[in-house]
């Protein structure tokens, strides 16, 4: 029997979008130096996604870039005071967006002026479940370079462990042809013969089995239709990947083009670049335990992410932490314990038998206002429950000049500390 009630705040119910729990947003997008200054993306507008943005100023049509420009992305990639994990990450290293989509432009600079950090952090993101989307530049960057380069690239994210050649076309269409089996046909049919005309090429790249066979866990999604008898002697193309994916176990997964049908808002390229997203998000790594609670022991999760103890790290801004208990079927007198000194921050306490417990989908839960929670049982069927953690306060997005600025509750940036304690006679 359920001793303490069960409260939920009226403004859930009519919360206007359903946001994917555990996760701040959908897509954060890099259009930073020495990318294209993207600020709309249609796909994901049409997907309804959540979505943020960094551009810097444009480059190569008269902008220029300053210090400003380098300070404003090297906060947000490689971190800064307020937000050490910087944008990408919660302070245990997990995603806190679903995917991010890096534009077309100028891979190798772009890397660069990420420093080693904001690079590293793009791989911590991805390596830990986050999705990763590309294309032209976005492609090249994702790589271990080209199949010119001899050895990989230090500043590429290689978050696709293959390598992949340059087409030496530019300020062209092509077409693209999907794959018979293309997990992309999942969303959408192209008209149903399976084609994609006019989609705009310029520079970029096609995955390459020039060092190698492809990585396992490499798809070829679509290959490229092209009349390479319109440039004899130059670079083909006709038959190459053009668009292709890539996952390794728990990691997420990458969806990447050396075209660009980001920049259509209709048509059979908005298609395509949509179902490139939705194969990115849909391929978001598994949920991971922190640790198993045992009888009466206190856990403190109070690391930062200079720490490197995940296990034991402070809770970002909506971020879900996940726990388990072995429970006996004797136990009487149940109590799961939170414990958070904090002011002004709300955390959710969710308790569900043999699965993950969401806000959702929770046999209890005590979604209240306040911090400190306690669920308390007379007694409960034994076996294996899990508690759910989530941090309920995030932070105020602000547009501005370069995308938007947190405001509000900062230090959610760098984690709430809390203790979680089961107890039982």
């Amino acid at each position: 029997m359920l001793l303490a009630p069960v409260l939920i705040p009226a403004q859930e119910a009519s919360a206007p979008t359903k946001r994917t729990p555990g996760f701040y947003k959908d897509l954060y997008m890099d259009s930073g130096i020495n990318l294209t200054s993207r600020k709309r993306l249609y796909a994901a507008e049409a997907l309804g996604l959540s979505m943020e943005v960094y551009y810097s100023a444009p480059h190569g049509n008269g902008g220029t870039l300053s210090a400003k420009d380098t300070a404003e992305q090297a906060a947000r990639f490689a971190g800064c005071e307020t937000d050490e994990n910087g944008v990408l990450l919660y302070p245990d290293g997990a995603p806190r967006f679903r995917a991010i989509y890096v534009n077309g432009g100028h891979a190798k600079h772009h890397g660069l002026s990420l420093t080693k950090q904001g690079v590293e952090h793009v791989r911590q993101f991805v390596a830990a479940g986050g999705s990763y989307v590309g294309s032209c530049a976005g492609a090249f960057i994702s790589s271990q370079g080209s199949v010119h380069d001899e050895k990989p690239i230090p500043h590429y994210f290689q978050v696709y462990p293959g390598v992949v050649h340059n087409t030496w076309l530019s300020d062209a269409w092509t077409g693209i042809r999907l794959e018979k089996n293309s997990p992309l046909l999942q969303y959408d049919d192209f008209g149903g013969d399976m084609y994609v005309d006019s989609v705009r090429h310029n520079g970029g790249c096609f995955a390459s089995t020039a060092k190698g066979e492809m990585p396992s866990g490499t798809e070829i999604l679509a290959r490229f239709e092209y009349d390479d008898s319109q440039r004899p002697g130059k670079q083909k193309i006709d038959g190459e990947p053009a668009v292709w994916a890539y996952k390794d176990g728990k990691a997420g997964r990458v969806v990447v083009t050396g075209s660009h049908p980001e920049i259509k808002a209709e048509g059979e390229n908005l298609a395509l670049f949509r179902s490139m997203l939705q194969y990115a998000l849909d391929g978001c790594g598994t949920l991971k335990v922190k640790g198993e609670l045992k009888k009466g022991e206190i856990r403190f999760m109070k690391k930062r992410i200079g720490d490197h103890d995940p296990q034991f790290a402070c809770i970002g801004d909506l971020q879900y932490h996940h726990f388990t208990v072995n429970i006996p079927g004797k136990a009487r007198n149940i109590k799961v314990i939170l414990r958070c000194k904090k002011e002004g921050i709300d955390m959710n306490l969710m308790m569900r038998k043999g699965d993950f417990a969401f806000a959702d989908e929770a046999d209890y839960k005590d979604l209240t206002p306040g911090a400190s929670k306690t669920l308390a049982f007379d007694s409960l069927p034994g076996g294996v429950w899990y508690i759910g953690v989530e941090c309920a306060t995030t932070v105020e997005a602000v547009e501005t000049d370069c995308g938007v600025e947190y405001t509000g509750n900062l230090e959610v940036l760098n984690g709430i500390p809390y203790s979680i304690q089961v107890t039982w006679d």
